[in-house]
């Protein structure tokens, strides 16, 4: 997994997912931080149309047309289809613009939509589900998943030269069953998402706002304790936070060690992406 993230609670957040050459959202001042790896992004997806999500899309079109590179190669964009803020100011990009040299589609996604990545045996591709951060606005998170095969339950206790025998005799298909793997959970805002997304993902990169429960205001952010709580009951492979409110950098070191080595002791990998801060991971 290789992925770049830059997030601070209510200036900007964006997340580039190297594998697939997916961005998930695109705040301000992307550009100029991403630099020409800007031409390798294929996808983008917006979890929400709050400004630190969405506000360096201008800038973003726009460089993507004039800079230095692939500047041909197509690029679409993805949103839920009832987010009229989105659509508004994506019409304001347009119109407001020059006439951009490659070919940009825009794509009103809905909740459950399946949108592939890859195609073959080992195919990828993108689910959708609601989380819960705005009143007025379904907003997003989203899911890398990828198609594999497996050994059907019946045949589990067989040794290899039996399964082998009995693949030379029926075929592959028939001791093996198609099911779907999460790689990467991408929360979007919003508190904890549902057990249903946290029960199979590999690396789980989710918000969390506040690192102690006496700074939450309202209800429409995560607050570590919880998410620990959960994290440690479904136990993914790789925890990695980002959205952390500013007001905790003065501590951060300190306390992400802290949580890191809790973690760790229940066979789960820990990182964050620091305020402020272009990280790598």
């Amino acid at each position: 997994m290789e992925m770049i993230a830059f997030s601070k609670a209510m200036y900007s957040t964006w997340i580039y997912y190297a594998p697939d050459r997916v961005l998930f959202d695109c705040g301000e001042g992307i550009s100029t931080m991403l630099t020409n790896k800007l031409f390798a992004v294929k996808k983008i997806f917006l979890t929400h149309s709050h400004a630190d999500h969405i506000s360096g899309l201008w800038g973003f079109l726009n460089t993507r047309s004039s800079a230095m590179g692939e500047r041909e190669k197509p690029l679409d964009i993805y949103f839920h289809k009832d987010s009229q803020m989105i659509k508004d100011y994506l019409d304001f990009i347009i119109s407001t613009g020059s006439r951009l040299k490659y070919e940009l589609t825009m794509h009103e996604i809905d909740l459950g939509d399946r949108i592939d990545l890859k195609s073959g045996k080992m195919g990828r591709y993108i689910v959708p589900f609601s989380t819960d951060h705005m009143s007025n606005e379904v907003t997003l998170g989203f899911q890398i998943r990828e198609s594999r095969k497996r050994l059907k339950a019946p045949y589990h206790s067989l040794n290899q030269s039996e399964i082998r025998e009995l693949i030379r005799k029926n075929g592959r298909d028939f001791i093996t069953e198609d099911y779907s793997h999460s790689l990467l959970t991408m929360s979007g805002d919003g508190n904890v998402i549902d057990d249903q997304y946290l029960d199979d993902t590999s690396t789980l990169l989710h918000e969390c706002t506040f690192l102690d429960s006496e700074d939450r205001r309202g209800d429409k952010h995560t607050e570590i304790g919880e998410l620990l709580e959960k994290v440690k009951r479904f136990k993914p492979k790789k925890l990695i936070i980002y959205h952390i409110s500013g007001r905790y950098l003065p501590n951060l070191k300190e306390k992400m060690r802290e949580i890191g080595k809790e973690l760790n002791q229940e066979g789960i990998d820990f990182s964050y992406v620091s305020p402020g801060k272009i990280c790598r991971f």
